[in-house]
C-alpha cells in the first residue's frame, strides 16, 4: 500500500496502599540571608518526588482500582414481528431496532445513581423468539475494586426493571434476568457475529485509526492469499468458510492446490495457515477487462473465530455508499510503484468518491463503470498498490460495525492525482456472493 484486558467478573475484593513521607526543612545559615544553592536542590528533588509519588498513587487509585464488568441480558420485545430483515446488521430495520434499544439502556442508566460507572451497552444479536424479537444485549461497567459483585449485579437489574417498566412504546417482557460474564464469554458473543473491531469486543471509547502500520487484531477479516507459500493478493474473511477477493488474482493461477489462506499481520509469521478447496470467478470476468473483477474463495475446512480472526459484515445490497465518506483500505501491496510488497499490514485512511468525478476527463474518462467504485486521498497519497489487489475497503456504521463496500481491483499506478483507486463495488454483486457462498 502506498503510503499515505483482561476483563472478568466482578468479585468482592479491597486495596490498600499509601505511605508517609516526611519533609526535613532546610537549615538556614545563621548568618545569610540567602539559601544555600545545595540546599535548594535538595527541597526541589524532595518536593517533585513527593509530587510524583502522589502523582502515582492518585493514577493508580483511580485507574486501577476500578474494574470493568460485563453483564449480558436477553430481553423478549412482545410487540415487534421477527423478519428476514431483522436477520443482518445491514438493514436499517436491525440497525432502528438496535439502537432504540441502546438508547433506552443508555438513557436508563444515565439517570440512575450508576451514571458515573455506566460505560455502554451493545446489542449483539437481534433473534427470533416465540413471541417477537429477543435481543441479546452486552452491558458494561467500571467498579471500584471493593465493590461488591453481588449487590452490583442487583442494583443493574434493578434499574434495568425499572426500565423495562417504562420503555415506551416497546413491549418488553419484564423477567428478563442479567448474568455477569467473563472477558472471554464477551469475546465469543462478538466475535460469533460480523464486522468488531477490538474497540468494540471491549466496549471501550472509539479509537482512531492512526499510523499506516495496524496492530493485531485491528483488521480480522483481512486475509493474504498466497501462491505456493508466497503472498500474491489480498482477501476478505465473510464466513467461516469463505473469502472474497478478485478475479484478476486467478486469471493465470486457478488450481486451488496452489494456494493457501494466512489471517493476521503478519505474512511471514500468521497466527493461522488455511489450505483452499475451490475458487469460484465471476463467469463473466473477461482478462483484460475490469468488468466483473471478484471471485470466491472455499477453505478446505471452516476455521474456529477468534478476537483477531472473524469476518467482516456485508452490506446489503440497496446500501448506499455516500460520496466523500471515510472508508480504509488494508493490505500487504507496494510502498511504491513497482516496489516490493511488505510482511507486515498497512491501512490507509481515503475518502469514497462519485463515479462521476471519476470518470472526468482528468481522471479515469468514463472507464468506471457502475459496477465500480473509487476511493482516494485529497490530491494523491494513499492509495492500494501492487500486492494490495482482492483486500478489503471497509466502513464503520453508526453502531461501530464494520461493512466491506468494495474489493481493491485496479488504478493507474498509485496515489498519483486524479487517479485514485479503483475497487470492486460489493453492493453491485451482492446476489452473486449469496449464489456462490451461501452468505
Amino acid at each position: 500500500m502506498s503510503s499515505p484486558t483482561q476483563l472478568s467478573t466482578c468479585h468482592s475484593c479491597c486495596y490498600s496502599g499509601g505511605g508517609r513521607n516526611t519533609l526535613i526543612p532546610a537549615r538556614l545559615s545563621s548568618n545569610s540571608r540567602f539559601l544555600n544553592p545545595w540546599v535548594v536542590l535538595f527541597i526541589t528533588i524532595a518536593t517533585v518526588g513527593i509530587l510524583a509519588l502522589i502523582t502515582g498513587l492518585l493514577i493508580h487509585f483511580l485507574a486501577f482500582n476500578r474494574k470493568g464488568c460485563f453483564y449480558h441480558s436477553s430481553f423478549q420485545i412482545l410487540n415487534v414481528e421477527y423478519t428476514d430483515q431483522l436477520s443482518s446488521p445491514a438493514t436499517q430495520e436491525y440497525r432502528n431496532l438496535s439502537e432504540r434499544i441502546e438508547s433506552m439502556i443508555t438513557r436508563a442508566f444515565q439517570q440512575s445513581n450508576l451514571r458515573n460507572q455506566f460505560l455502554r451497552a451493545h446489542v449483539v444479536k437481534l433473534r427470533q423468539g416465540e413471541s417477537g424479537v429477543i435481543a441479546d444485549v452486552v452491558m458494561k461497567f467500571r467498579f471500584t475494586r471493593n465493590n461488591n459483585g453481588e449487590s452490583m449485579k442487583a442494583r443493574v437489574q434493578e434499574i434495568l426493571q425499572q426500565m423495562l417498566n417504562n420503555s415506551g412504546n416497546l413491549e418488553i417482557n419484564t423477567s428478563s434476568e442479567i448474568t455477569v460474564i467473563t472477558d472471554q464469554d464477551t469475546e465469543d458473543l462478538f466475535t460469533r457475529e460480523c464486522g468488531a473491531r477490538p474497540d468494540l469486543i471491549t466496549l471501550s471509547e472509539e479509537r482512531v485509526v492512526g499510523g499506516t502500520l495496524a496492530d493485531e487484531g485491528d483488521w480480522p477479516w483481512q486475509v493474504s492469499l498466497q501462491l505456493n507459500n508466497v503472498h500474491h493478493c489480498g482477501g476478505i474473511l465473510i464466513s467461516n468458510t469463505w473469502i472474497l477477493s478478485a478475479a484478476h488474482c486467478f486469471r493465470s493461477y486457478s488450481n486451488p492446490q496452489q494456494w493457501t489462506a494466512t489471517f493476521g499481520i503478519s505474512t511471514t509469521s500468521p497466527l493461522l495457515r488455511a489450505r483452499v478447496r475451490a475458487i469460484s470467478i465471476h463467469n463473466n470476468y473477461v482478462y483484460p477487462s475490469n468488468e466483473n473483477d471478484i471471485a470466491a474463495v472455499q477453505l478446505e475446512r471452516p476455521i474456529t473465530f477468534t478476537r483477531n480472526i472473524h469476518r467482516v459484515c456485508l452490506p446489503e445490497a440497496t446500501q448506499n455508499i455516500v460520496p466523500d465518506s471515510t472508508a480504509y483500505v488494508t493490505g500487504w501491496g507496494s510502498l511504491t510503484y513497482g516496489g516490493n510488497t511488505v510482511t507486515e499490514l498497512r491501512q490507509g485512511q481515503v475518502r469514497i468518491i462519485s463515479n462521476n468525478v471519476c470518470n472526468a476527463a482528468d481522471g479515469y474518462n468514463g472507464a468506471v463503470s457502475s459496477g465500480m467504485l473509487c476511493a482516494g486521498a485529497s490530491g494523491g497519497g494513499v492509495d492500494a498498490c501492487q500486492g494490495d489487489s482482492g483486500g478489503p475497503l471497509v466502513q464503520e456504521d453508526s453502531r461501530r460495525l464494520w461493512f466491506l463496500v468494495g474489493i481493491v481491483s485496479w488504478g493507474y499506478q498509485c496515489g498519483l492525482p486524479n487517479r485514485p483507486g479503483v475497487y470492486t463495488r460489493v453492493t453491485a454483486y451482492r446476489n452473486w456472493i449469496t449464489e456462490q457462498t451461501g452468505v
